[in-house]
């Protein structure tokens, strides 16, 4: 809203001096708007980014720690909106207090390729979130070696596919942007600062040590095609990437699929059967990952 304003800032300033408008916006006023912008503009791109539809729980702490970031550093510029950045840099740190400490999204960001160990607001977070994904490589390390008699002989080529098909996903959604703004501009920056991870003789903390360890993908690529082109290298890892990174971190695509329903089934095409609309419904939103 206050982008469009701004867009027509010169006709509108131009109309309010030719009609004698008693109230206009002062040269400082616009100023205070634009500052407003740059400010929400990573808010914006946050929202465009977890809405789409190859989002996971993942990218929800990096996103909280960048957004963070960016409201705490102090800028030439803040004359007139430092008491709104410190407003939201509160309502965030409010928000978000305890997300670093909940299991889904601790461990789905370590076992995303892009973010790793990196994106933890301390130290201590970071070591818990490790201990509790080593628990879960543990846990899937026992689960494997049960059904290892059992799935001898099965393809090594599935979760592969799975994650293929993560990859393709549905075509609906926002795609990514391609330009660097002050959001994504920090994610370098804070894959930096990062610590090694704590060695250990076992099999599944040899496998994250050496996970760890290596480079992180750029933040434009799919942490699905990593794991399809790196799950017999990590097989542990792979196993519980798939558990972990499946979740979406919003509910918008179930709300797109909402709307996918109601364009499909409308009035002119009221006679459709239960059955076909589903076969209708699901075709529409699981084609593209085959293409």
């Amino acid at each position: 809203m206050i982008k469009s304003l701004l867009k027509e800032k010169r006709p509108l300033c131009a109309y309010a001096a030719d009609h004698n408008l008693p109230a206009t916006l002062s040269a400082n006023e616009w100023g205070l708007l634009e500052k407003t912008v740059t400010v929400l503009e990573p808010f914006e791109e946050l929202t465009k980014k977890i809405s789409s539809a190859t989002s996971t729980a993942a990218d929800v702490i990096p996103a909280v720690t960048v957004l963070t970031r960016l409201l705490a550093e102090e800028n030439s510029t803040d004359s007139g909106i430092k008491t709104m950045k410190s407003t939201l840099l509160q309502a965030v740190s409010r928000r978000f207090s305890s997300i670093e400490s909940e299991p889904l999204y601790a461990v789905a960001t370590l076992v995303d390729a892009r973010y790793k160990d990196r994106f933890f607001m301390g130290e201590e977070t970071a070591r818990r979130a490790k201990a509790l994904l080593t628990q879960e490589l543990e846990k899937m390390e026992q689960a494997l070696l049960r059904a290892s008699a059992d799935e001898a002989g099965a393809t090594e080529a599935e979760p592969a596919e799975k994650f293929a098909r993560m990859e393709a996903g549905p075509s609906t959604g926002s795609p990514p942007s391609t330009s660097k703004s002050s959001f994504s501009s920090l994610y370098n920056r804070i894959l930096e600062e990062h610590d090694e991870p704590a060695g250990g003789t076992q099999a599944a903390v040899i496998q994250m040590q050496m996970y760890l360890k290596e480079p992180t993908m750029a933040e434009k690529d799919s942490p699905f095609q990593y794991w399809a082109n790196n799950h017999a290298r990590f097989p542990l890892l792979a196993a519980v990437a798939v558990k972990f990174l499946s979740a979406p971190s919003t509910s918008v695509e179930s709300e797109r699929l909402f709307s996918t329903a109601s364009n499909i089934v409308d009035e002119k095409r009221n006679r459709l059967t239960a059955e076909r609309a589903e076969m209708l419904i699901f075709l529409k939103k699981n084609l593209p990952m085959f293409k």
